[in-house]
């Protein structure tokens, strides 16, 4: 026998429609993945199987009622491991681009100003310092000839690979 004072919670049509919308965007992040990441998710066959048919289809209302398809299979699922995955790969990105960019700059302030040279060096005591200033005056007189980049691309891989060297030591 029930209880007449029971209360029976009650989701807003507004809470519902978020929660699909969630669902369904959670979707088209899986759906821009490459399948090698796909499939390290894990996801249940029919929804894999459903969000690799989103991949193939071209037709805008097809891929319309496709993502609505895959929010609805999302619902019966607790996507939180799938959107803590899609995170840390989303902030791996992140890292490395920030770090790109740091080695970038380090290029940069090699090529603009003398005293980084020394810097970089104290930095990164294991560099070839003879090999790094003598790939800074190549890029330099590439610029000045305004010949392609050669040096430069060379000058960015050996601070990549200092760096990663470095980065390697410190994690061992």
């Amino acid at each position: 026998m029930q209880d007449k004072d029971a209360i029976i919670p009650v989701i807003s049509k507004t809470k519902l429609k978020a929660e699909a919308d969630a669902a369904q965007a959670i979707g088209k992040k899986l759906v821009d993945l490459p399948k090698d990441k796909l499939l390290k998710l894990n996801l249940p066959e029919a929804l894999f199987e459903a969000v690799m048919e989103a991949k193939r289809i071209t037709a805008n209302g097809a891929i319309r009622r496709q993502m609505q398809y895959l929010g609805r299979l999302m619902r019966d699922l607790d996507p939180a491991p799938i959107v803590d995955q899609l995170q840390r790969w989303e902030g791996k990105h992140n890292e490395e681009n920030a770090r790109f960019h740091g080695m970038e700059r380090w290029r940069t302030r090699l090529l603009a100003d003398a005293q980084a040279v020394s810097e970089f060096l104290l930095a990164y005591p294991q560099t070839d310092s003879q090999q790094l200033r003598t790939l800074i005056r190549n890029v330099q007189r590439e610029e000045a000839a305004q010949k392609p980049p050669k040096s430069s691309r060379e000058l960015f891989k050996l601070i990549r690979e200092t760096i990663e060297a470095k980065s390697e030591r410190i994690e061992e």
